[in-house]
């Protein structure tokens, strides 16, 4: 749910400091930029936070080898991503990248919810959830490579 409320809330501030005269977010694609930097800079955090990163080398799928290098790397990649995203001239290689990232790790999604891992001290998200949530995301990624 925090990485949802970081893209829409993170959107909807920029949007506002865009109408409060932020020539820089003076439009959706910038503030979408912002909200969706905001929510991969949270959740590659996630990726190195003590307290999560044990849950997010737990989701990994069993059949792969080295999951905490695994998370590692896919935490570098989403902060790099973030940075990427702000910044006007590689935002489009960097939304597009974040979505082939979001799309390759999906699987671990299910793998996940299926074996019911638990995040955060809090029960495994449903898969129609966590579908429907990763619709959005790859969404706001490819709304931004075609948009900018």
């Amino acid at each position: 749910m925090a990485p949802l409320i970081a893209l829409v809330a993170g959107s909807l501030l920029a949007r506002i400091a865009g109408f409060a005269g932020v020539d820089a977010l003076d439009g959706w694609q910038p503030a979408l930029r912002v909200g969706l930097a905001l929510m991969f800079l949270l959740t590659g955090y996630a990726h190195f936070a003590p307290k999560m990163r044990g849950d997010l080398i737990a989701m990994v799928p069993p059949a792969l080898p080295r999951p905490d290098l695994l998370v590692t790397a896919t935490g570098v990649l989403e902060i790099a991503g973030a940075i990427g995203l702000l910044i006007p001239a590689t935002a489009p290689w960097a939304a597009g990248g974040l979505a082939l990232l979001m799309l390759a790790l999906f699987p671990a999604n299910i793998s996940a919810a299926r074996r019911k891992v638990p995040f955060g001290g809090r029960p495994a998200t449903p898969l129609g959830r966590r579908t429907a949530e990763q619709v959005l995301f790859v969404g706001a990624a490819v709304a931004i490579l075609f948009g900018t």
